[in-house]
């Protein structure tokens, strides 16, 4: 069984909370609108079924295994015994949501919520893998990140987990927080997306034969702009919802995770224009909303203990770090992301749980798991355990499962597929058939 206790909510946080995680769908959708908009037009409705066929096969596989694996606190689980300790591994719940009453309790909203979240870490790799990943194999895909990766990362650190106990076990401050999904959503997407990315290899034409990256631009800067704004109310909801299940926060408590969650959206934003504005001699549109959506991701891990002026700080250093980190990508490591999705969810997220190490202050109680025996002291030591779990086996192990699986249901669309673009190839129609739409102005001849 677990070491926290199970949690109660009054009826206020529980209607709140179920508002909240009414809107986080709409992250969804501006997730979809992202990635189709930053891919080319040959593309765009394959892009978009993907994203409702992500979302479909997510559900599904966390409703058959995923919940069971993640738990929430007082709910069987899996320990094993070290250092005298007991530490909390994995779910022991039962398949199929079997017995399990879905009645607005704590528990029965944080499987609605997480069910969500497995949606949003799953369309994450769509973007880094656009215009190349076969329809079958990013539903094979999917079922894996949301029926196991996701849910056991989750069980870590919403479930009671033995991230969670890092402050009760060793005294590292209040145990691993992330309130908001910016480690076992963002960050375990983005790493997702990586290593799908490292798989299937860049898109064709993207590196010339001097092996310099070919600039694709987005043929939709409109719907990237629309997905941006559309993650801003769903992150609202889903910061929100997080911090009452998973961080103990009073409902009204959800204004200050409304304003925090805005102003490091809007600081990254600006930090993104200004930089390319001053490179580029105009500011870029996508990098901008790419640094807008890392602001989001950032501010999810401590949303509900930082401060608004610590809020714009963590958004602007994320604008920054996104803008840069999408470059490094593509120039350094050679690495083909269309939709920016590994610098802003993996880079954002990873800076976001730094941040919450460095600025989260809490309160003396709450009625959650979330502040435990060891003080505020060892807090950015619990958080370093954590990215260095991401890092060091999440990484591994999604690279390694994908993959196998890649063995059983090949990645990569063939070659004159992607001539065609997914839209003709895998769906037979264009979403734009008045337009020409497979030019070949960026292959080399």
């Amino acid at each position: 069984m677990t070491n926290l206790p199970a949690p109660t909510l009054s009826e206020g946080a529980s209607v709140v909370c179920v508002f909240c995680i009414f809107l986080v769908p709409l992250a969804a959708g501006g997730l979809a609108l992202l990635n189709a908009g930053l891919g080319r037009s040959r593309s765009a409705a394959h892009t978009m079924l993907a994203s409702v066929c992500i979302l479909s096969v997510a559900a599904i596989a966390y409703f058959v295994c995923g919940f069971a694996v993640q738990g929430f606190g007082g709910q069987p689980a899996h320990v094993l015994r070290a250092g005298g300790q007991r530490w909390d591994w994995i779910g022991a719940g039962p398949f199929f949501l079997r017995r399990f009453e879905l009645d607005g309790s704590p528990a029965s909203l944080a499987a609605a919520l997480s069910m969500l979240c497995a949606g949003l870490a799953a369309l994450i790799p769509l973007g880094a893998a656009a215009e190349r990943w076969r329809l079958r194999a990013i539903c094979a895909s999917t079922a894996l990140l949301a029926g196991f990766t996701f849910p056991l990362f989750a069980h870590w650190v919403w479930g009671g987990g033995w991230l969670a106990q890092l402050g009760i076990n060793y005294g590292l401050g209040h145990g691993f927080i992330d309130v908001g999904g910016s480690s076992c959503v963002q960050a375990v997407g983005g790493l997702t997306a990586l290593s799908i990315v490292w798989i299937l290899g860049p898109r064709r034409g993207k590196y010339s034969s001097s092996n310099l990256p070919n600039a694709i631009p987005a043929h939709n800067a409109a719907f990237v702009i629309l997905g941006s704004l559309l993650c801003w109310v769903g992150w609202l909801g889903l910061n929100s919802a997080g911090a009452i299940l998973f961080g103990g926060a009073a409902p009204g408590q959800s204004v200050l995770v409304a304003v925090n969650t805005t102003l490091a959206a809007a600081s990254a934003g600006l930090a993104a224009l200004a930089i390319t504005g001053l490179r580029f001699g105009r500011p870029d549109a996508s990098l901008t909303c790419d640094g807008w959506i890392g602001g989001l991701v950032a501010s999810s891990a401590g949303c509900l203990f930082i401060k608004p002026a610590e809020a714009v700080v963590i958004g602007a250093i994320a604008g920054i770090l996104v803008t840069y980190a999408v470059e490094w990508f593509e120039f350094g490591l050679k690495i083909d992301d269309p939709g920016g999705s590994i610098s802003a969810h993996a880079v954002g997220g990873i800076w976001g749980l730094l941040a919450a190490g460095v600025f989260a202050r809490f309160p003396a109680t709450t009625s959650l798991g979330a502040t435990q025996s060891g003080g505020d002291s060892g807090q950015f030591i619990a958080q370093l355990v954590g990215i260095a779990t991401l890092i060091g086996f999440v990484l591994p192990i999604t690279y390694g499962l994908n993959r196998l699986l890649n063995w059983f249901v090949p990645f990569r669309v063939s070659l004159e597929g992607e001539r065609q673009g997914m839209d003709l190839h895998e769906l037979g129609a264009d979403a734009y058939p008045e337009f020409v739409v497979h030019t070949e102005e960026f292959i080399q001849r």
